[in-house]
Parts: structure tokens; C-alpha cells; sequence
């Protein structure tokens, strides 16, 4: 498989609470944790079993340097990284008591990462399954879809951060992974309504955090799956694990609610610990806790 997306340093604090405007808090912790929904995403899958390309862009900086040492280490092909003059990507992560966060990006290097390759054009066209996210430009994005589905290889977009998407890239999607805000954002609705996604794209997964997540398609299945019970520390990185984790199932031939539950128990794993790339979960873990809960 292959993911295509982006790497950003995690400046992590965490607090009792999020700031609110203007307020300044004490804070409890702080780490710096290699992170970017895309790299992610690679590291979740890689960690999960997968064998995983990652095609994306880090700085010449020691976050760049750093960034590409986890990707590496996690059992992530780096081969097709690029390495651009100037500041890698960063994201400055903000955890509350509760593991809620906030998040701002700046996006450095991603911003570069223009105009693919014949080399990462062909990474694309030989993996079974492609992960995009939105943390790069969007011609970017398209441009790697599009070669992915032309080479027949299934392709999962998970559309975060929230926006409104052309009808080019829906074209070329296979399955839409979505949380609340990101749904509405492409198709007016939520929680309320997980099949109105299906107007947009053929298949759908809806992420609701402790509300567990919906899987619907134009075939006419409406599935629910349940979220797993465990105690939260850091919620940054659950959607990440979720989705590199369902990539990984559906590449080996599971169905898609089969997909969705290993998937979930891939998130909830995540979430007990702090950090981004820190968190990912081993396939063991995964597979321990989705044992657990269904016995």
C-alpha cells in the first residue's frame, strides 16, 4: 500500500483545560512527537501490518532529519520522501484532562510538495490500496488518486481537515473516511444522517469518537459498530490509527464492517497514551483488544 500525505513535527502541552482566548494556562507536560496525518497514517499501517510506501515532503531542518528516523524505524518505506529546502511541517497540539486537543498547523514543507514524479507515480500505480489525506495541495492529492485508480488500486481519502471537495477527487475515491465536521462539510449533514456521504462517494465511514462509527454504501449497508471502552489520555492521533489500520484490513481482504471493527479497536488503542506517532498501535495490541471486547 501507499500513503500520500503529510510529515509535521507535534509540539504537544498538555493542561487541565484548552485555553480560551486571550487566556494564558499552566500547563502539566510537554513532548515533541514526529506526526502529519500522513505520516501518520503510514506508521499506523506499517505498525499494523501493512507493507507501506509513504510519498510526502519534510525540511532541511532537524524536525526533517527526525521526522524521517521515525517513518524508517516504524518499518515505513522512505524511499520516495522528499527533502526540501527550509522548515519541515509543525503542528502545535493542545490536550486537555479530558484527552480532547486542539490543534494548529503550519504546513512548511507540505506546502512544496507539488508535481509528482514518475517515480512516486509508479509507487502509486503498484500499491493495492492508497491513503490520502488533506494536509497537502489538493492538486497533489488528485493527481496521486487519480494515478491510483487508473492502476486499479482501491483508494481511501480520509478528508481532514474539513472542506468542501471538488467533484474530480470524489470521482476517484473508493471509501471516504470522515468525522462529524469533515461530513458536513462535503455533504451537509452528520451524525444525524451518515448515508447522506453516499451522495457524494459509493462508500462511507463515519468516525464518532466514543459514539463509535458508521459504515454505509450504495449497496445498501447501514452498519453501526460500537467504539471500545478504554480510558482516554490523548486522543490526537486516534483517527490516524483508525485509518491506517483500515487500509491495512481491507488490503487483506476483510470486509469493510469486519474492516471498521478492527479499525476501531486500532483508535481506541491509540488513545491511551500520549503523542502522535507515539501512539500508534502494534498489530498485537490491535488484535488483543478487539479480542477482549468481542469475547
Amino acid at each position: 500500500m501507499a500513503v500520500v500525505g503529510s510529515a509535521n513535527m507535534d509540539l504537544v502541552a498538555t493542561a487541565p483545560k484548552l485555553p480560551q482566548p486571550g487566556e494564558t494556562l499552566l500547563g502539566s507536560d510537554f513532548v515533541m512527537v514526529p506526526g502529519g496525518k500522513g505520516a501518520n497514517q503510514a506508521i499506523a499501517a506499517a505498525r499494523a501490518g501493512g507493507d507501506c510506501v509513504f510519498l510526502g515532503a519534510v525540511g532541511s531542518d532537524a524536525f526533517g532529519v527526525t521526522l524521517t528516523g521515525r517513518l524508517a524505524r516504524s518499518g515505513v518505506d522512505t524511499g520516495q520522501l522528499r527533502v526540501v529546502y527550509g522548515a519541515s511541517g509543525v503542528a502545535v497540539v493542545m490536550v486537555n484532562a479530558a484527552g480532547e486537543n486542539a490543534i494548529v498547523v503550519t504546513p512548511g514543507a507540505n506546502a512544496a510538495f507539488h508535481g509528482l514524479t514518475e517515480p512516486e507515480l509508479a509507487a502509486v500505480r503498484a500499491a493495492d490500496v492508497l491513503v490520502a489525506q488533506l494536509e497537502i495541495p489538493l492538486e497533489t492529492v488528485l493527481a496521486a488518486t487519480t494515478a491510483a485508480r487508473d492502476a486499479g488500486a482501491r483508494v481511501i481519502l480520509n478528508a481532514a481537515p474539513a472542506r468542501p471537495l471538488p467533484a474530480d477527487l470524489l470521482d476517484t475515491v473508493d471509501l471516504l473516511v470522515v468525522n462529524d465536521a469533515e461530513a458536513r462539510a462535503i455533504a451537509g449533514a452528520g451524525r444525524e444522517d451518515p448515508a447522506a456521504l453516499l451522495t457524494a462517494v459509493r462508500r462511507a465511514v463515519l468516525t464518532l469518537g466514543a459514539q463509535g462509527a458508521w459504515y454505509v454504501d450504495r449497496d445498501g449497508t447501514h452498519e453501526h459498530v460500537p467504539a471500545f471502552a478504554v480510558e482516554t489520555v490523548d486522543s490526537t492521533a486516534a483517527g490516524d490509527a483508525f485509518t491506517g489500520a483500515l487500509a491495512v484490513a481491507w488490503g487483506e481482504g476483510r470486509d469493510l464492517v469486519s474492516a471498521v471493527r478492527w479499525a476501531s479497536a486500532a483508535g481506541a488503542a491509540c488513545v491511551r497514551r500520549l503523542g502522535a506517532s507515539a501512539s500508534l498501535p502494534q498489530r498485537a495490541e490491535i488484535d488483543a483488544l478487539a479480542s477482549a471486547s468481542a469475547s
